[in-house]
């Protein structure tokens, strides 16, 4: 196949070959794809690689008349007397050279199909440093003369968990992209590569994972394997799934050491704050595999400012009541629970207090309280102590104790949006601590070197709209931009990236694009992809993403296969 010549390259005096870029005539039928790579001939014995970017069709027709008229002016089943010369021609991006020569292609230069070997050297996938797998590409499907080429794509893990490069970012519309799936699909074969390490060896590279559990119950049974109820044909779907996984090197197996967080809640009532039943959080619990969390006022006050996350607070008047409140001034230091909290803010409240307190007005008080006592008095999660022999515990004090291969997962899904955002923020706040060495010396802290935090529906928390002051954008960002040197990484997931914050998106190393709309992709954020991939976006599968990332010399069209772990309808 490295010899099936299929086409010559095209110059002429309006569309010249460039360094960058060549375009090739090749037989109207046949089917080539964008993505895929073409070898072509070059001086001093070298080859050149190219990767589809778009094909047209073209015949010796002056003009759209000149078709209509030699139809007999319009009949659709008039025969043609004049045989119309067609052909297709291929426009393709230069990616390397054999020798590194990067003078423009000559003309009539014969192109050629790649061999698997030849379209991994062209894309720099032969030779990658502690590689990690991210799927699986497809060429030639279809292609006559021509076997379809499956080939396993893997990148340097460095360039995605650090110390090289860090955080994923994944945008794609709600449903088809399968964003949960894809990140999924990464961390599974992140911990498989860590589990091979050996354990005795103290100076190896370690990390651990945080997930968000944000919808329904999608990530609450990943340590149980995927029986493929819902797939049409079950044992098909598992034998082919099993298959993929293995011919990728990844165990067939779903996550192990996997810790499950539920907020706190009563059974029977309508504080049952999970979408588990009340059984399966007991069985957890007894297992010792999951744990519920609550929020104590002794050790949690330090976090009222995520409160008010998406509140703005331009004139910072939330910011002056909180450092009223954490310097103990008035009665706040005679405080000791939520509900002595609420009174002594009460207290500022009335009428009496009116002109005494220069700085914060009665009027600030009011509504600051209006938004703590909706967020306390309404879910019992905030209570006023923690009984560790019945499995409750802190979101701070769990993670506090992360260990290397463990995966962590905080189940916020049936909570309300302004709960959500304070137990995200918490949790990102704790592990930025953690891995700054606030907690160093205190016994059993023995973090990881990294810890992958995943969090999908980040536009919550970090996006254009969100308020500047928002203590929870400025963590994110924090993490963006110095997460990296500290080993914290964010794998982020959105429907609408171009509604992210551009210092999120700007720090990610590697951007996986899933099937979106064309509205979107006329935005900004997509102004460095080429007019034909963008088009592609548009229609691209489920389980089909293209990814970015420094070490590949062009986009790549990838696969991956679906959940090894259960699934949830």
């Amino acid at each position: 196949m490295g010899n099936n010549v299929i086409g010559r390259v095209l110059a002429t005096e309006k569309r010249p070959t460039t360094i960058d870029d060549f375009t090739f005539w090749t037989d109207p039928q046949l089917i080539l794809n964008p993505f895929d790579i073409v070898k072509v001939q070059h001086v001093n014995n070298s080859y050149s690689y190219g990767v589809i970017e778009d094909i047209a069709h073209i015949t010796d027709a002056a003009s759209f008349l000149t078709n209509f008229i030699s139809s007999d002016f319009g009949d659709v089943n008039a025969e043609e007397n004049t045989l119309r010369v067609g052909m297709n021609y291929v426009t393709a991006k230069v990616v390397c050279n054999t020798n590194n020569i990067y003078i423009p292609l000559q003309s009539n230069a014969k192109v050629m199909l790649a061999t698997a070997e030849e379209i991994e050297y062209a894309l720099g996938l032969n030779d990658i440093r502690n590689p990690l797998v991210c799927g699986y590409l497809e060429m030639y499907e279809g292609t006559k003369d021509c076997e379809k080429v499956t080939l396993p794509v893997s990148l340097n893990s460095k360039f995605i968990i650090g110390p090289e490069g860090a955080h994923l970012n994944i945008s794609g519309i709600s449903g088809l992209a399968s964003k949960t799936s894809y990140a999924m699909f990464l961390l599974k074969a992140i911990q498989d590569s860590y589990m091979k390490k050996d354990p005795k060896n103290e100076d190896e590279d370690s990390v651990a994972f945080v997930l968000f559990n944000v919808k329904g119950k999608d990530l609450l049974a990943i340590d149980q394997i995927n029986d493929f109820a819902d797939e049409q044909n079950p044992e098909a779907a598992r034998k082919d799934t099993f298959e993929k996984y293995e011919k990728l090197k990844l165990a067939p197996e779903p996550f192990k050491n996997v810790h499950y967080y539920y907020p706190y809640s009563i059974p029977k009532t309508r504080h049952w704050n999970t979408y588990m039943t009340p059984e399966e959080v007991e069985d957890n619990i007894k297992k010792k595999k999951a744990k519920k969390f609550k929020y104590i006022y002794k050790y949690d006050k330090e976090n009222l400012d995520l409160m008010f996350a998406n509140i703005d607070d331009s004139t910072q008047t939330m910011e002056a009541i909180i450092s009223y409140i954490m310097s103990g001034q008035g009665d706040f230091n005679q405080v000791s629970d939520w509900q002595g909290f609420l009174e002594a803010i009460k207290k500022k409240c009335s009428t009496e207090n009116a002109g005494k307190d220069k700085e914060i007005p009665v009027a600030s008080w009011r509504k600051f309280y209006r938004i703590i006592n909706k967020s306390i008095t309404d879910n019992k999660i905030f209570a006023r102590d923690i009984r560790e022999e019945d499995g409750e515990t802190r979101i701070g004090d769990a993670l506090k104790y992360i260990k290397k291969n463990e995966v962590h997962v905080i189940d916020i899904a049936k909570l309300s949006e302004d709960k959500q955002a304070y137990v995200f923020g918490d949790a990102i706040r704790t592990i930025y601590d953690l891995q700054l060495g606030q907690y160093a010396g205190e016994e059993g802290v023995n973090p990881p070197a990294r810890i992958v935090i995943f969090i999908d529906e980040l536009n919550k928390y970090a996006s254009k709209e969100t308020p500047k002051n928002s203590p929870i954008l400025r963590q994110v960002l924090d993490v963006a931009e110095r997460g990296r040197s500290l080993g914290v990484v964010l794998f982020a997931a959105e429907q609408f990236r171009s509604a992210i914050h551009d210092r999120v998106t700007g720090n990610c190393s590697t951007h996986a694009y899933g099937r979106t709309n064309s509205i979107e992709v006329t935005k900004s954020d997509y102004k460095s992809i080429p007019s034909v991939y963008k088009t592609m976006m548009t229609r691209l599968k489920q389980g089909e993403y293209i990814i970015q990332n420094p070490i590949f010399r062009s986009l790549l069209n990838i696969k991956f296969p679906k959940p090894i772990y259960k699934q949830f309808k």
